[in-house]
């Protein structure tokens, strides 16, 4: 088991991760998003027909997710691109 905020910080600093629903549809639609992470509190439909792209469910909201990534602001849904030093992906 790993933990996800820590993780989420490394690859937020040392990788290739887009924030916000419009980032990750972009990643998703271009196949460059190799996991997607959601916040509790995103709207099930922002997310709809993402395919097969592989979600983790943040059990905290876009606050504490934003947070978590080290960034000042609120983060719905983020695409992980490249893990960096990261161990999100085994996640």
């Amino acid at each position: 088991m790993i933990d996800v905020p820590r993780a989420l910080r490394i690859a937020a600093g040392t990788g290739d991760v887009r924030f916000g629903v419009k980032e990750v549809r972009k990643a998703v639609k271009a196949r460059a998003a190799k996991m997607v992470v959601v916040a509790s509190n995103c709207p099930p439909e922002a997310l709809q027909g993402l395919g097969d792209v592989r979600t983790l469910a943040f059990p905290g909201t876009n606050a504490e997710l934003g947070a978590s990534c080290g960034v000042p602001f609120s983060v719905a849904a983020l695409a992980v691109v490249a893990p960096g030093e990261s161990n999100i992906l085994s996640a």
